[in-house]
């Protein structure tokens, strides 16, 4: 596995540093799965919130997103760099939209949309390669994030069979 290599830039840019998840990203290996880890408790600071407001603050963090992605990748000059993480909270916090409460649903919420971040399924795989800039480091992680919402809310409505 190669180890993640981190530019100095992400501890002195506040740009930087946000794009790779207030230094998630600049873990050693798995810097994705740390990304995500930073999701959560943003999560459990919104989760209470009324859908519309959760679905608006992910929609800014989504545009925001794009920009940090974007500028983050142009200064490094990677295209998208393993650290730049942002794209896997805004992906995570869609994941998790009116998903039912408890410690449970986090962790499942977690591993379904981590599953589908890496695995890729079409559509997401040719966004990821398919689609530059910021707006193409974000989306294909919002494309995962719909296919881990179906998933977390086929499983909550089995569940309550």
């Amino acid at each position: 596995m190669k180890r993640n290599s981190v530019p100095a830039s992400v501890w002195r840019n506040p740009i930087h540093f946000l794009a790779f998840g207030c230094g998630a990203g600049a873990a050693g290996y798995a810097p994705g799965t740390w990304g995500t880890l930073v999701a959560i408790p943003v999560y459990y600071l919104l989760q209470g919130m009324p859908l519309f407001w959760y679905l608006a603050i992910i929609s800014c963090l989504f545009l925001l997103g794009v920009w940090l992605c974007e500028r983050t990748a142009r200064d490094i000059g990677v295209h998208d760099h393993a650290g730049i993480v942002w794209d896997e909270i805004v992906g995570y916090l869609l994941s998790m939209t009116a998903a039912p409460r408890g410690f449970l649903w986090v962790a499942v919420g977690f591993a379904a949309f981590r599953l589908f971040d890496i695995w890729k399924p079409w559509p997401v795989r040719w966004c990821d390669r398919r689609v530059g800039g910021g707006l193409g480091i974000m989306l294909d992680d919002i494309l995962a994030a719909v296919y881990a919402w179906l998933l977390l809310q086929l499983v909550a409505v089995i569940s309550l069979v």
